[in-house]
């Protein structure tokens, strides 16, 4: 019944993403750590983050670097031993650069725990670091090749990825990934890596990519995007990717990673939800954005997107009388669709109605009943007179002092 009183003008973009899997890599225990504000979490902190993750059916995750140091390679092989031991589903994989002992260190994990693992390689690609660095485009085939032929004679799977990949020319891309896939690697990933990117320019790389790398090479080759958030567009470029035929996104809790970040976990599992892309109990959204922000020693801000505090909070009146209309039909659906475009009950989540400057008596009185407490007009006109002369919400403390303890059942 909600559905039919809603007119969706997004159905009828010319970009739609088309049916099939869509998969999400998560990128908060390697790339978000790379924040320069964050903390790194202990073990125990990043073991529980793992299993939000995999609750919340993400199909893979990037457990570390390795090589960046002693503690970076224990928590590698700690996490990859929990995914085994604890056989959950989600997909592990290794980052590291096209140097041997990246790889090497890679290699090592993975014989230590007796398990292959994706290994995620990454080489600078763009014209500018080419420049700065003194690399010629052979030298970053020669690379390319070397790097990903060791991965391979070891028995592991190869995720190429070029650095800046949304800066480069199209000659040096297709001379790249093609090189890569001839020597073994099996999935590329296009990379947003300094947030340079639209949508527009998403989808036609993304395409691009397909036509002249993928279908001439002959190979199932899956297409990965990594995007990051500079221009603030790395949910609307990770979608874009998507349309135009990407597999896999790669996305952060609380958009968390270099600079200003990487794509949103939450607003990308919030939008395939609410395209039916996926279909999946996201009710742990909330505790995996907490969870994170504790282990991180991150804010989350007041009005991110759903798992923020104001997400599905109001105290205006006219908002609030609506929603607690649409909650007297006894329809949630309807309730949480009046004053929002992200259906709260479908995150474990619900409407929060306050009390403030802003409000009005159906506040009040939604507040109050809420609670089982008796309603008054004099009780009403109090609480509401109070909220009129103040500069935020009430507290619960302070609208309680305005109530009568007969009042309360």
């Amino acid at each position: 019944m909600t559905d039919e009183l809603i007119y969706d003008w997004n159905v009828r973009s010319p970009a739609e993403i088309p049916p099939g899997r869509v998969t999400l890599l998560d990128e908060t225990l390697r790339d978000g750590l790379q924040n320069p504000s964050v903390r790194d979490p202990s073990i125990d902190e990043k073991i529980q983050i793992l299993h939000l993750m995999d609750d919340l059916g993400i199909e893979a995750v990037n457990i570390g670097l390795p090589s960046a140091g002693p503690r970076a390679f224990a928590d590698t092989e700690a996490l990859a031993r929990e995914i085994i031991n604890s056989r959950m589903k989600i997909h592990p994989n290794l980052g590291g650069r096209t140097h041997r002992q990246d790889i090497q260190d890679m290699i090592d994990i993975c014989e230590r725990v007796g398990r292959p693992m994706e290994v995620a390689m990454f080489l600078g690609s763009s014209p500018i670091r080419r420049l700065v660095e003194d690399w010629s485009v052979e030298h970053l085939e020669r690379t390319t090749e070397e790097a990903v032929k060791f991965a391979v004679s070891a028995g592991l799977p190869v995720m190429y990825v070029t650095e800046d990949t949304t800066r480069t020319d199209p000659s040096t891309v297709v001379a790249l990934y093609l090189t890569a896939i001839r020597s073994g690697a099996r999935a590329i990933v296009l990379a947003d890596t300094v947030g340079h990117a639209t949508p527009g320019g998403a989808f036609d790389l993304v395409n691009f990519v397909i036509e002249e790398v993928v279908k001439p090479s002959g190979q199932r080759i899956r297409v990965d995007w990594h995007g990051h958030n500079d221009r603030g567009l790395a949910v609307a470029n990770s979608l874009a990717a998507l349309a135009a035929g990407a597999d896999q996104v790669h996305a952060v809790a609380l958009a968390l990673g270099e600079r200003v970040g990487n794509t949103s976990m939450e607003m990308m599992l919030v939008n395939l939800r609410l395209l039916g892309l996926v279909d999946r109990d996201l009710s742990k959204l909330k505790e995996y954005s907490e969870t994170v922000a504790r282990a991180t020693n991150t804010v989350i801000p007041a009005n991110y997107p759903v798992v923020g505090r104001d997400a599905f909070r109001t105290q205006t009146g006219v908002h609030a009388s609506a929603i607690a209309k649409a909650q007297k039909r006894h329809d949630v659906k309807m309730a949480d669709r009046i004053y929002s475009g992200v259906p709260a009950h479908l995150f474990g989540l619900e409407q929060v109605i306050e009390i403030g400057p802003m409000s009005g008596r159906s506040n009040v009185i939604y507040w109050l009943e809420k609670r089982g407490i008796a309603t008054s007009d004099e009780v009403v006109d109090q609480i509401l007179s109070r909220a009129k002369q103040s500069a935020s919400i009430l507290s619960e403390e302070q609208i309680l002092a305005l109530v009568p303890a007969s009042a309360r059942r």
